[in-house]
């Protein structure tokens, strides 16, 4: 039981990605607390979960848009009175926004996007800070995406604000280094979710060809378990990963089991993190 006494706000908890994290924290013994804009999945969410949980987990719901100051400033609140404290803080929620070409999308939707993906992991993490402060303890998991370390053509808004709150993770990470406090973003895998049903249902003239190409092949395949990305929530949010901070880290493609033994090596190095390539790290000699 890596989480047990532990309680845990999950946005976008109500499905796909959100729902296997917040199944797997109840699994090892945490509490949790589910955020999305839709009432009607928010519910089935917390009915599974309650029932599904061999102990008894706290499972609480909360209708709340993670883009409005107002809406976060209430589920906080709610979920600090009835939970008693918060210990971990996953920011799920995101959409992928318009598809197309910038100079051609909607920019009501393009910025509405950005407040999903960028603003509602900033106000979020604003409103539960000072709690974690006060304790001197807490982790924040970020969700990054593909656009965050690539671009990702006719998803500009997705991609912007992706590669945005993942170093938005990495400052915070150095703000609160010294307050037992860890910040890490992670990238999941390529998972078979709503968004990929979007990218089908958009097809080849809005996304590119390329992009549905492979979103047809991952539909076929199955993509990455949902279980792959929630076991690296876990490690990242027990103590077995204290001190790891301000990195991005791949569920698949990373050793993060490992990690702990290089604890030492990764505080002081830039290793899984954003960074600009400049020639010689790619042999060339230019300057």
């Amino acid at each position: 039981m890596k989480l047990a006494g532990k309680r845990a706000l999950i946005t976008g908890g109500s499905e796909g990605f959100g729902l296997a994290v917040a199944r797997a924290f109840v699994e090892e013994g945490g509490d949790v607390a589910l955020c999305a804009r839709r009432s009607g999945p928010l519910r089935r969410a917390q009915q599974e979960l309650a029932a599904t949980s061999a102990r008894g987990a706290r499972v609480l719901a909360v209708r709340a848009d993670v883009a409005s100051p107002g809406q976060v400033d209430r589920l906080v609140t709610q979920v600090l009175a009835e939970l008693g404290g918060l210990d971990i803080l996953v920011c799920n929620a995101g959409v992928y926004g318009p598809k197309g070409r910038l100079h051609e999308v909607d920019w009501a939707e393009w910025s509405r996007a950005v407040a999903i993906n960028l603003m509602g992991v900033a106000l979020v993490c604003r409103r539960v800070l000072p709690h974690f402060l006060d304790r001197r303890s807490g982790k924040i998991l970020v969700l990054s995406g593909g656009g965050a370390t690539k671009p990702l053509p006719f998803l500009s808004a997705y991609a912007a604000s992706k590669a945005a709150a993942v170093r938005l993770a990495e400052t915070l990470a150095e703000e609160v280094r010294d307050h037992g406090i860890d910040v890490n973003a992670i990238a999941p895998g390529s998972l078979n979710t709503r968004l990929l049903d979007e990218v089908l249902a958009a097809g080849p003239d809005r996304v590119g060809a390329h992009f549905y190409a492979q979103a047809e092949r991952q539909k076929a395949e199955g993509g990455t378990a949902l279980d792959v990305g929630a076991s690296l929530c876990v490690f990242l949010a027990s103590s077995a990963s204290d001190g790891i901070t301000g990195k991005l880290l791949s569920a698949v493609w990373d050793p993060w089991p490992a990690l702990p033994a290089h604890r030492d090596d990764l505080r002081d190095s830039d290793i899984y993190t954003l960074r600009r390539i400049v020639p010689a790290d790619r042999g060339k000699a230019w300057s």
